[in-house]
């Protein structure tokens, strides 16, 4: 029942906050986010599940539970939660980030408090529920449920152009789910009777049996590859890849920063997330045989959001396209489809949401003392702004995977994966993953640009406030990031790399053993 008392901690205390005088709002919500954290970093220290939790049979699953709840049609729709080594490290990477991102609101949230931070809660809790659910409806509850407090968090307390970022926002990911949710049903009435459940596992067991069938006109085999597809762009719209990207930097730029942190640390990491479960777990056979036209679109990804990254001149925008980059190279760890690719891949997606998180904490901070992101606006900030800078440097070297960093542990594991992946004859996989490698030289030379720039040279600013070093409460976000992406970087497999290959071998396993669909009745 952890799972159960870690969703009731943030419910309960985003209910609890939301109607707080907003004077109590900002440590009231910092005080009821460590409870989270608690139990998480409690359930970290006893995990003990050992396998892959859609796959039945790979081993056990931890804090699973399972109460029947209700029937619609021919189907039970139940209360199905548990985690498994691609979960773990990212609820624990969820109720990390929430505490920050809250510390860090404290100096640019000043109206209407009470309701901001009972939102944060209100989101954590649906994230932590994205992650953890095994029912397709239960998951689909929470999936949709971080929208409502997301559109509201850019729509109310963001930047000039918030109704717009905020709109282009829910229009493009409720769009996506729905698409999603076309190609997901797709596949349950393809099962026909072979499926009485949304159970996930369930759903992923035949699959992998072969028991899809046709629906009306459509064979079986067709109606996979539409149903793949179909998920693979309402996930992607979330991860967001290539060309489904154009949301991310308008919600980035208006979105207050520590929201940004949420967005590109935990948010994104819904669609990869997805992707891992749904397309490469329940349908590897459509997976594989497309190979080459999901590669591309990771090292389009990779290539081009590096090179809008470097064309921009804001710093949030910059921050924002590296993160289209990233997770372009977390697609290309899991179409690899070998252990060192998932494994990166799912590694990645922690290491980018620590990273991501700690540059848009600087950007926030330096924005908070110069009221400004344009690089053009600043330079030479490092004298009076020397923790800041320290951390800016940090976060831009775990961009471009400095060794003993989490960024260089996550790219090592993907790339290696990749150079070993025999998905696409002829070393087809080998060369894409070269020419996505020159990614982290576009990320090195636009992070050091952007560096050298704000941070470093003659001290120049182009605005009326004092520039000064940031405070406490902002500092401790900057450093407690720090420390975890150095410890990840140096210790990746004690930490998470281990756990993870027990959850993601049983799908590389079974990858071979079902390529293709069909036969069912």
């Amino acid at each position: 029942m952890l799972i159960e008392l870690l969703l009731a901690l943030c419910l309960l205390g985003a209910g609890v906050v939301f109607f707080l005088p907003d004077r109590f709002a900002p440590k009231a919500s910092l005080g009821i986010s460590l409870a989270p954290l608690a139990v998480s970093l409690y359930m970290y220290a006893v995990y003990d599940g050992t396998g892959n939790a859609l796959i039945d049979g790979s081993g056990s699953i931890a804090f699973e539970s399972m109460a029947e709840w209700i029937a619609v049609g021919p189907y039970a729709l139940n209360w199905h939660v548990g985690l498994d080594g691609v979960s773990m490290p990212l609820v624990l990477l969820s109720t990390v980030l929430v505490p920050l991102a809250i510390l860090a609101s404290w100096t640019p949230i000043d109206d209407r408090e009470s309701q901001f931070y009972g939102l944060v809660l209100f989101m954590e809790a649906a994230l932590i529920g994205v992650f953890a659910a095994l029912d397709f409806f239960v998951w689909f509850v929470f999936w949709e449920g971080v929208l409502i407090p997301m559109y509201f968090l850019i729509g109310v307390w963001g930047g000039p152009r918030r109704k717009y970022a905020a709109i282009k926002f829910f229009v493009y990911t409720n769009v996506a789910s729905l698409v999603m949710f076309i190609g997901f049903f797709g596949l349950v009435f393809g099962l026909g009777d072979s499926i009485t459940t949304l159970d996930m596992p369930a759903i992923a067991g035949a699959l992998r049996a072969g028991e899809l069938a046709a629906l009306g006109p459509i064979g079986p085999e067709l109606l996979a590859v539409l149903a793949f597809f179909a998920m693979f762009v309402g996930f992607g719209v979330k991860v967001p890849i290539v060309p489904f990207h154009t949301w991310l930097p308008d919600a980035h730029v208006e979105a207050p920063t520590p929201i940004s942190v949420l967005l590109a640390g935990v948010l994104l990491k819904m669609g990869t997330y997805a992707l891992l479960r749904f397309n490469f777990t329940m349908l590897p056979g459509v997976a594989q045989d497309y190979a080459v036209v999901i590669a591309a679109v990771a090292v389009i990804s990779v290539i081009y959001g590096a090179m809008l990254a470097l064309a921009q001149q804001d710093l949030k925008r910059i921050v924002a396209y590296s993160s289209v980059s990233s997770m372009g190279y977390v697609i290309l760890g899991l179409v690899a489809y070998t252990t060192y690719g998932f494994g990166g891949a799912t590694f990645q997606m922690v290491a980018h949401g620590l990273i991501s998180g700690l540059m848009f904490a600087c950007v926030g901070v330096i924005y908070n003392v110069t009221h400004t992101r344009m690089v053009g606006d600043m330079s030479g900030l490092a004298d009076r702004m020397p923790i800041t800078t320290g951390a800016f440097v940090a976060g831009a070297f775990g961009y471009a995977g400095l060794p003993l960093m989490a960024g260089f542990a996550a790219e090592f594991f993907i790339f290696v994966g990749a150079f070993q992946s025999t998905v696409i004859p002829n070393d087809g996989m080998a060369i894409m993953t070269g020419v996505a490698m020159f990614g982290i030289v576009i990320v090195a030379g636009y992070l050091l640009w952007a560096m050298q720039r704000t941070l470093f040279g003659p001290f120049s600013y182009d605005g009326d406030y004092e520039i000064r070093e940031a405070a406490r409460h902002d500092v401790v976000p900057l450093l407690t990031l720090i420390v975890l992406i150095v410890a990840l970087g140096t210790f990746p497999n004690d930490i998470f790399f281990d756990m993870i290959q027990d959850a993601i071998n049983p799908v590389i396993d079974m990858g071979g053993v079902v390529l293709d669909y069909g036969g069912g009745a």
